[in-house]
């Protein structure tokens, strides 16, 4: 169970960091932006993020519990760890540095580097894998409203 909940809290956190540089930019610099017509509503953002940190909380979990000493955990939490800091360094960018260009790069690597993650959890646990699913889709919205506001503004 200790090693849930730490999953859970260390996903949880990485939305707390996006959390604190987004909140002071979304009235000023993000409300000044041209968005496309496809844009969810700004409270819809919070909850899925909570629901997507909390998933991913379990799916790491679900390795991890395998122990560092079974093949290939060491080096998937690793994997594991590079996204999430990909996934915490987005909302850094896009909303604390105002860089719509610079969140662009940094969502085609997140995006390439969830990828990679779920190709590795996949050979280590189906759940894990699946539990990943639906990040990648919201990232891959996510990666399309970026490339919206690249074009847009």
């Amino acid at each position: 169970m200790f090693k849930l909940v730490i999953s859970i809290l260390i996903c949880q956190f990485a939305g707390i960091i996006g959390g604190l540089f987004t909140r002071y930019s979304i009235p000023v610099w993000y409300e000044s932006l041209k968005k496309p017509f496809f844009i969810p509503p700004n409270w819809l953002f919070g909850p899925v993020w909570a629901v997507l940190y909390t998933m991913m909380g379990i799916a790491v979990y679900t390795i991890w519990r395998k122990g560092l000493r079974t093949d290939g955990i060491k080096s998937a939490l690793e994997i594991f760890i590079f996204q999430l800091i990909l996934n915490s360094l987005w909302p850094v960018v896009f909303f604390g540095g105002r860089s719509i260009a610079g969140g662009m790069i940094i969502i085609v690597f997140l995006w390439l580097a969830i990828v990679w993650t779920m190709r590795v959890f996949f050979n280590l646990s189906k759940t894990a894998f699946l539990l990943l699913v639906p990040y990648i889709l919201w990232v891959s919205f996510a990666l399309v409203l970026n490339l919206s506001f690249v074009i847009l503004n």
